[in-house]
């Protein structure tokens, strides 16, 4: 059996969960139409005009998912706008015209920015969805990261949350209460009341009021109980500037009913769209980045995924045995052989190290040609709960054109056809 590349720019994964589309490209440029006054919350956490290069880690191999390393750091995304701040804010306008476009009339936006746009971020908030459809400034404080001396640490960002229409939005607090704290430095008499449930109960005004241990407490627009990922921490992918899956929860579910959707156009990791399948929602993910494709295609392998981006044409080589079972195919990975310079910009820990072999790949799929998209049955990807790369998987005897795709460990997502040998 010979394996031959091909173009493609459709990719379909059948999975157990109700899921979305992921879309590669700019959210100016790309065809949203379908979704305008639909999506029912938007998460967006653009540059922060940084000026900074941020950059995706790849391990390498099985080693590498156990230890660490080998890896490769690559080039992510560029903070750097060369006209400064004012290409950054016509950049964010255009970000927040789409989003309000892509809203429903119940709908919300939050906007995740920091303290160098924050300011004008507001204004620009203002100006899009109306003074009035303004409803938090959410302060996330948290406490990982360096101690300034020069001046107080910079240990928060700011989440904008603004609706379509206010009088029309959907939010509903309860979905997001938190266990009570056990404070017992505060004032407020302990006691139990007549059924015996235990409360605290303060006196003023001359009037008792009571508050009951057993009652759920709901955040306020300061969220100091969502820590930062740690460096060790098993949710990390390798992707800069990624958000716990904790904040994201909160935010998705505070304003959204099952089967809604949730949109991310600036999608980096996928936690936005994680959380929208963790609470029952579709999601709609865009970025530019051929690395944030490849993490959230591996993030979301268990989802009903559709994923909008061409296929790459890599100086390659692959073998793998196709053999026929009953009801199914084995098809067994056998070599992958690919040219692997690492990109401008790129790093690898070891330096100079070669990536050998079937450590190249980090993830593959066997599935159908059908009309020219690709529709995935059987996958298999590196994780840190599963570093070892299965090389046979199954796949059910139906019509269509047996395919391969593989992503190697340089992002790049090719695909591949099976064609008898003559």
């Amino acid at each position: 059996m010979i394996w031959r590349q091909i173009d493609g720019d459709r990719e379909q994964i059948v999975g157990e969960h109700a899921g979305g589309e992921l879309i590669q490209g700019d959210f100016r440029a790309v065809d949203l139409s379908a979704y305008r006054g639909r999506v029912q919350c938007i998460y967006v956490d653009p540059p922060f005009l940084t000026g900074d290069q941020f950059y995706f880690r790849m391990r390498v191999g099985e080693k590498g998912w156990e230890n660490g390393t080998p890896s490769l750091s690559l080039p992510a995304y560029s903070d750097a706008f060369p006209g400064g701040r004012s290409q950054y804010l016509q950049m964010l306008r255009a970000l927040l015209e789409r989003c309000r476009d892509l809203l429903s009339d119940s709908g919300a936006v939050f906007l995740h920015i920091d303290s160098r746009v924050s300011a004008h971020a507001r204004i620009l908030c203002d100006q899009v969805f109306g003074e009035n459809n303004f409803v938090n400034e959410i302060i996330w404080a948290y406490q990982s990261g360096g101690r300034s001396k020069k001046h107080f640490s910079r240990k928060h960002d700011t989440i904008l949350f603004y609706a379509k229409a206010r009088s029309a939005l959907y939010f509903d607090i309860s979905r997001v209460a938190v266990p009570r704290k056990d404070n017992r430095s505060n004032h407020m008499k302990r006691t139990v009341d007549a059924q015996g449930r235990p409360c605290r109960t303060i006196r003023t005004g001359g009037k008792t009021y009571t508050y009951y241990d057993d009652e759920p407490v709901f955040p306020d627009d300061v969220w100091a109980d969502v820590s930062h990922l740690q460096q060790k921490d098993p949710q990390r992918t390798g992707y800069d500037t990624q958000k716990p899956l904790a904040l994201l929860n909160r935010i998705v579910r505070c304003c959204t009913r099952p089967g809604d959707i949730v949109a991310d156009l600036c999608c980096g990791s996928g936690t936005t769209l994680a959380a929208a399948v963790e609470n029952d929602c579709r999601f709609l993910g865009v970025d530019q980045s051929p690395h944030a494709i490849s993490v959230c295609r591996k993030r979301l392998l268990d989802t009903t995924l559709e994923i909008r981006t061409p296929f790459e044409r890599v100086d390659a080589a692959l073998e793998a045995e196709l053999l026929p079972g009953i009801g199914y195919y084995e098809i067994t990975l056998n070599r992958y052989e690919a040219d692997m310079t690492l990109p401008e910009g790129g790093k690898s820990s070891p330096k100079g190290f070669t990536i050998e072999g079937l450590d190249a790949v980090d993830q593959w799929s066997v599935g159908f040609l059908r009309d020219g998209v690709y529709k995935a049955y059987a996958s298999s990807a590196r994780l840190r709960q599963s570093p070892q790369l299965r090389t046979m998987l199954e796949l059910p005897l139906l019509r269509g054109q047996v395919a391969i795709s593989l992503v190697d460990a340089l992002g790049r997502r090719t695909l591949w056809a099976a064609e008898p040998e003559k």
